[in-house]
């Protein structure tokens, strides 16, 4: 879509190289969302980071006479406004109910009145049970005491949407009469979410046509998950102002992102902003924090995923030329674009992990360590960066033993107020072994099969003197882990296992074992002699 082009492709008169003004209500309407209250020391930073490192426009802080917490939160923004000069960029909700909502604004230290008013026949009829002319005598009664007391005023039009589809004479007479207070800003809602990009764009075509000058802003929510599509409508049909919330937090289906919006406004127009979006990630995080809601991994521009690579066909057009790349580059929100690794991983992506540790492998190596991630991406949802060097590791050991013994099966029990056992079939030079074992832990039953089937076969084993667990660091209950057992055959040796589970990460690190003593009877391998040195066929001799 080209910027300012109307339905049929015509540019909107008038319309081009706008400023559009951007205020965020995520201290007001987006602590409306369920669950959702800031502490006053909250709002404040909040505040600050809005205003300070994202410079948007102005901040909807509270709505007034709600209670003592909120008025004290007011008051610590005022305050700290007062001081930067931002004062005037902060706005307080208040309602048509002289002179309390302005008195509560007046002692928060506000200067911004936002008075809500009926902006539907329906509502102005079922809710106040008033009649037009009585609504606004008294608007006209609450914006001139605002203004007694230094308060400026913009105006909101609740359930403007829907006065607009079922009562237009009524909505637009109310506008027209506003047309002539004084008032900065005159803010439409689409309260319930409801309204669709074309009525969007219908409604505002018709209404600056018919108040030409005015400053219109534009609310929406996000119901039917239009409301990004329905803001860019607005902006390119005349709204001189966008109400957002980061993280689109608000009431039922939230509002408007301003993470969304902010892009949307720089990528398919020509319209100004202020809007630093390279903090806009910073800012997200810290509000997820403070309202204990978490950002889902697939959100634009603020996802987890968002940025991620999982396909390797798409890492690999990365490579050429960046096939895969779009205008929303992860560094213009303070960023990194990042490639997932799991089973549908290519070499393309394991590359770009391995850039970022500073590892280079052999072509070989990088084919097995390929395999061996869509393997582990079969067990584990999500292989990290973090895990690589561990996959690595054991790739490059497996690499260097010699296969005469394997796991061909296993079944694990352990249960309360049993005894673990394990059922165990072990490949041995072509050959399988069943043994069953009971233990004092699912390791321990294991090993003790092991050595029911090496003990029939006239076979010793090593002495365990050392057994290590770990995961990758900020590993979290699905990290891969890695352990780490040292045996005494004649000589110290450790082996490795790496697996998404504990138990069978020991058993690939003992599986290991089990070869490297059979390599030592036997004349070892160029790569057996390089990993673990010629003295290995002696120290068991």
């Amino acid at each position: 879509m080209e910027a300012n082009r109307n339905h049929a492709g015509q540019p909107s008169k008038g319309l081009e190289n706008r400023r559009i003004e951007i205020m965020d209500t995520t201290l007001r309407d987006g602590e409306q969302t369920s669950g959702v209250s800031f502490l006053p020391s909250e709002k404040l930073q909040i505040a600050k980071l809005l205003l300070e490192e994202l410079k948007v426009d102005r901040i909807e802080v509270a709505s007034a006479r709600v209670s003592e917490g909120e008025l004290e939160g007011v008051q610590k923004i005022t305050q700290w406004a007062a001081q930067k000069g931002y004062l005037e960029r902060v706005e307080v909700l208040g309602f048509v109910d002289t002179p309390v909502s302005v008195n509560w604004i007046v002692e928060a230290g506000a200067k911004v009145l936002n008075l809500l008013t009926k902006g539907s026949l329906n509502h102005l009829v079922h809710q106040l049970k008033k009649t037009p002319e009585q609504h606004y005598a008294e608007i006209a009664k609450s914006i001139a005491f605002a203004q007694q007391n230094g308060i400026a005023v913009n105006v909101y039009l609740e359930d403007w949407s829907n006065g607009m589809r079922n009562s237009p004479e009524y909505t637009l007479g109310l506008i027209e009469f506003l047309t002539h207070q004084p008032v900065k800003r005159i803010m439409l809602p689409d309260t319930l979410g409801l309204l669709s990009p074309d009525e969007v764009k219908d409604y505002f075509d018709l209404i600056v046509a018919k108040f030409p000058g005015i400053h219109f802003d534009f609310h929406a929510h996000n119901d039917y998950d239009l409301s990004v599509a329905n803001v860019m409508e607005a902006i390119l049909h005349g709204a001189s102002g966008i109400h957002t919330t980061v993280n689109g937090l608000g009431e039922r289906a939230g509002n408007a992102p301003l993470e969304s919006v902010i892009a949307v406004i720089k990528d398919f127009t020509k319209l100004e902003i202020g809007v630093q979006e390279q903090k806009i990630f910073r800012v997200s995080k810290l509000v997820e924090q403070f309202s204990g809601q978490h950002i889902p991994a697939n959100k634009p521009v603020v996802g987890e995923n968002v940025f991620t690579q999982t396909a390797g066909i798409h890492a690999d057009g990365d490579n050429k030329k960046n096939l895969y790349f779009n205008d929303l580059l992860p560094e213009r929100f303070g960023r990194q674009r990042k490639y997932a690794l799991g089973k549908t991983s290519g070499k393309a992506n394991i590359l770009k992990n391995l850039e970022e540790l500073g590892i280079s492998l052999e072509k070989d190596e990088l084919t097995r360590v390929t395999q061996r991630i869509i393997e582990l991406g079969d067990k584990k949802e999500r292989v990290t960066t973090e895990d690589l060097p561990y996959i690595i590791s054991d790739v490059l050991q497996n690499n260097s033993i010699s296969k005469y013994i394997s796991i061909e099966g296993y079944h694990m029990t352990h249960s309360k107020g049993l005894k673990p056992s394990v059922q165990l079939r072990l490949n041995v030079h072509g050959k399988s072994y069943d043994a069953t074992a009971t233990g004092d832990g699912q390791y321990d039953s294991f090993m003790r099969a092991v050595k029911k089937i090496y003990k029939s076969l006239k076979k010793e084993l090593p002495k365990l003197i050392d057994y290590h667990v770990s995961i990758p660091p900020g590993g979290k209950t699905d990290a891969f882990v890695e352990t780490v057992i040292t045996w005494d055959y004649g000589k110290i040796f450790k082996t490795k296992g790496l697996d998404p589970d504990q138990t069978v990460a020991a058993m690939m690190a003992t599986e290991k074992m089990l070869n490297i003593v059979e390599s030592f009877n036997k004349i070892p391998t160029k790569e057996e002699s390089a990993y673990y040195g010629n003295e290995y066929r002696t120290a068991a001799g």
